[in-house]
């Protein structure tokens, strides 16, 4: 919510899964702040301009969720009994799928996956599976041919050296998520007021699996009070201003609602005054546990029929800023940004993750890197993709979060993505023989 690996280090549409839910993770998301003119002891740098200038407008002008495509999905198969406790895929049901050949695929969409199978090789062959599906050397044959194969065979390619396998019940539900752009400045000037913090210089990370083996894997954030760690500031106080000279700040946003949900996204980016594009990215996070606001919102009655998506929980928070602040600060988690250059965003496996082709999934149920085909009650989200994020929402065997892009098309069918349906994973015929399958 990971989406990005920013989040998942660091996100039911995403929103409604993230929003409004009430979820955390090792590194919870969220966060948000608001003007330093009215957050005292906050930094007051010296305005760029001289005179006046009027407040920007946000770059999106979409203030609903695209119109969902209506489609029939495939109903998945006949699970049959557990391997085990079901705790990962490996332990799961698992059945043999249809051939790849006998799917509806897209054949530009299926060159779209191959790309970015090809791309996700090197860390297929080198991460540990936490699914147990897999081993390093089975994807040795598939990421030799995709080396050479041909985009005008894609679906041949993956015909050939994959085997499509239903992981559990195989019922699958989607959401969406994409890459924010908000009116932003790399300095202080008037119309944006709100500060965009990098990495505290006390913010301390500390790994308890150094300390005891029964936490490894286990990790806390703070900051050092005299001899003692103690919980790094949460949101409420650092948009009055507790980060003053601990933090650096590494631009600013015009709005703090839409700063909110880049953060809750975890990376995305600044529309300059220039018209240039500044990208930001996962730094780090407070430690805090992160708070859907949705899910507050919606039990206290605030959300109205339709407005469950994020474009209807943005709406109330700009109608009601002072009540909207309020709710922002019940969420105490807090993002730490750094400006990112080349390719990206980055997806959990450390690559560049592509619209309308990279999937975020649960790693202890889908190989991180593997092909994803999905039927799905929205057309949308239909067809191959490939795994190559995480996200603190995304758990469990069939729950994706499929990857749109940047601008306001993305943002509005991410917004608002919301499917049900059946899905396959595709895996190397190695893994699918020692499976049995």
């Amino acid at each position: 919510m990971t989406g990005f690996s920013y989040r998942t280090q660091a996100a039911a549409a995403l929103w409604a899964a993230v929003l409004l839910s009430g979820c955390s993770g090792v590194i919870p998301e969220g966060g948000g702040v608001r003007s330093p003119s009215s957050a005292p002891g906050t930094p007051q740098l010296g305005y760029e301009d001289a005179a006046p200038t009027p407040r920007p407008a946000p770059p999106y002008r979409s203030d609903r969720a695209a119109a969902p495509i209506p489609a029939t999905a495939l109903p998945p198969m006949s699970s049959g009994a557990a391997r085990g406790d079901g705790s990962v895929a490996a332990a799961s049901a698992l059945v043999r799928g249809p051939a790849v050949r006998s799917l509806p695929i897209d054949p530009s969409r299926a060159a779209a996956a191959l790309a970015a199978f090809r791309l996700s090789c090197p860390g297929v062959q080198r991460r540990t599976d936490r699914s147990g599906l897999t081993q390093n050397g089975d994807w040795a044959e598939a990421c030799n041919a995709a080396a050479n194969a041909s985009d005008r065979d894609a679906i041949a390619f993956f015909d050939r050296h994959f085997t499509p396998v239903q992981v559990a019940e195989g019922k699958a539900f989607a959401t969406g998520y994409f890459e924010p752009e908000i009116a932003g400045s790399r300095t202080h000037r008037r119309g944006y007021d709100t500060p965009i913090y990098g990495r505290p210089g006390d913010l301390i990370d500390v790994d308890l699996g150094q300390f005891n083996d029964e936490l490894a894997g286990k990790k806390v954030r703070g900051k050092v009070e005299g001899t003692k760690l103690v919980p790094y500031d949460e949101r409420a106080a650092i948009v009055q201003g507790s980060l003053e000279g601990r933090a650096p700040i590494i631009g600013w946003a015009a709005d703090p609602v839409e700063l909110f949900f880049l953060q809750v996204q975890g990376s995305g980016r600044l529309r300059l005054p220039d018209g240039g594009v500044m990208r930001i990215g996962y730094a780090s996070q407070n430690g805090r546990a992160y708070t859907g606001i949705g899910a507050l919102m919606r039990d206290r009655g605030l959300l109205q029929p339709g407005e469950a998506s994020m474009q209807g929980i943005v709406g109330y928070l700009h109608r009601n800023p002072e009540e909207g602040r309020r709710i922002m600060d019940e969420n105490k988690s807090y993002v730490f940004f750094q400006e990112l250059t080349g390719a990206g965003p980055l997806g959990a496996m450390g690559y560049a993750v592509a619209p309308r082709t990279t999937v975020a999934a649960d790693p202890d149920f889908v190989p991180l890197g593997a092909p994803v085909w999905m039927s799905m009650d929205r057309a949308e989200p239909n067809g191959l993709w490939v795994a190559q994020d995480t996200g603190g929402a995304i758990k469990g065997p069939n729950r994706f979060d499929t990857f749109w892009g940047a601008g306001e098309e993305a943002r509005a069918i991410a917004g608002g993505m919301s499917a049900r349906g059946s899905a396959l994973i595709f895996l190397p015929n190695a893994s699918a023989a020692r499976l049995g399958l």
